[in-house]
């Protein structure tokens, strides 16, 4: 494996710390701008929102600058961002430098997926991928506890200003050791942006991308209200939301390790089992939610599963997708995943406003996982019945 691999994953490990961090600063945050629980809980959504709009924006503009630079540029607008929400004393300024910091880093991570097929070769796009998904996963392992405790320690804004501190010491490393050549070559962006859309009428890609949609916020529904709820159950005693959070990202790195190293050979197994037995997870982890044991438990047990099959779902989309879009596999793994970052918690925002209960998020992540498993069921009968139908219309 190359080690601007490596370096990549360190640069996703900064970004990942972001993207999740509001989980732990979410009531210190709501004090801190008079808001309620609900809204400041949609800054992740924002944040996905950007995402979304920023991955296949980003893609197709920055798609023929070589790696090094497109990945270094993206880089430093993050840090930027989070250097003015740090601070801000305006809700609507944290709610724009979201954004800006969502373009950069889904810029960053379309280009880097994009750019796998021809870092590490098709054999190894699911191993590299899990390579790169792991600086998400430590995040949630260290990154996150670390920006809930800062955040304890010394207000929420801290977090922000390690995360930027963070992001900009890996600017070196990336602008070293990252190849400088481009995520593509001359000859793949001849073809057209429509035709390159076009790849989405392909069954295998439009299944894996439905089904990333509805994963990824079955994740960032439960994920976004894990804090709180530990919170709630541990009372005065707060040091328990960084260690669950941390329960959290140690399950999401076995996860992506472990389906890493099969997803290559076996990525539609795992992604029906996993599937289905996410419906089960997020079940008994807000059944388990009563008690501190309970909920750091099933956090283990979701992050595993949760990133196992996203990560898998990931390298499928990125596989399947780059033969007709070579621009815009990396935006459409990063799209899809980050759609169901903003459906989740949105969802989940309005139901726990509405019942009072921060584990009703976790039931909102049953209901879309169940769906996610019924589209993946469906599709394997129908490629199942296929065969069987044109043998019979032969005899």
């Amino acid at each position: 494996m190359p080690i601007g691999v490596f370096v990549l994953a360190v640069a996703v490990f900064a970004q990942g710390t972001s993207e999740f961090m509001m989980s732990g600063l979410l009531a210190q945050t709501a004090a801190d701008f008079g808001v309620s629980l609900g809204t400041v809980g949609l800054l992740t959504a924002v944040y996905a929102v950007g995402m979304v709009l920023g991955a296949p924006t980003m893609a197709v503009t920055a798609g023929r600058w070589p790696l090094r630079r497109s990945a270094t540029t993206f880089l430093v607008l993050f840090c930027l961002a989070h250097a003015v929400g740090a601070v801000t004393g305006e809700f609507g300024v944290l709610v724009a430098t979201r954004v800006v910091a969502a373009v950069a880093n889904a810029g960053f991570l379309a280009i880097v997926l994009a750019a796998l097929p021809r870092l590490v070769g098709p054999a190894l796009i699911g191993r590299a991928t899990s390579v790169i998904v792991s600086g998400v996963t430590v995040a949630c392992i260290a990154g996150v506890p670390a920006g809930t405790a800062l955040g304890q320690l010394w207000g929420w804004r801290s977090a922000f200003v390690a995360v930027a501190v963070v992001g900009a010491l890996v600017l070196v490393p990336v602008a070293l050791m990252v190849p400088p050549a481009q995520a593509g070559s001359p000859g793949e962006y001849v073809a057209s942006l429509r035709a390159e859309w076009a790849v989405l009428g392909v069954r295998p890609v439009r299944v894996a991308v439905a089904v990333a949609v509805l994963v990824n916020a079955a994740t960032f529904a439960g994920f976004t209200y894990l804090g709180t709820i530990t919170e709630t159950i541990a009372g005065t005693d707060s040091g328990w939301v960084p260690v669950v959070l941390a329960v959290f990202g140690l399950g999401s790195f076995v996860g992506v390790t472990l389906t890493g190293r099969y997803s290559d050979r076996l990525g539609a197994v795992i992604v029906a089992a996993g599937t289905a037995c996410l419906v089960g997870v997020w079940a008994m982890a807000a059944l388990a939610a009563h008690t501190v044991a309970g909920v750091a438990i099933m956090a283990f047990v979701a992050g595993a599963v949760a990133f196992g099959v996203g990560s898998t779902l990931i390298a499928t989309i990125v596989r399947t997708a780059t033969p007709g879009a070579p621009r815009l596999a990396g935006a459409l793994a990063t799209a899809a995943l980050n759609v169901g970052a903003v459906l989740g918690p949105v969802v989940a925002g309005l139901v726990v406003d509405r019942v009072g209960d921060p584990v009703a998020a976790l039931w909102c992540g049953v209901v879309s996982a169940a769906v996610a498993a019924v589209i993946v069921r469906s599709g394997r009968d129908r490629r199942r019945r296929v065969p069987v139908e044109v043998a019979a219309g032969r005899g």
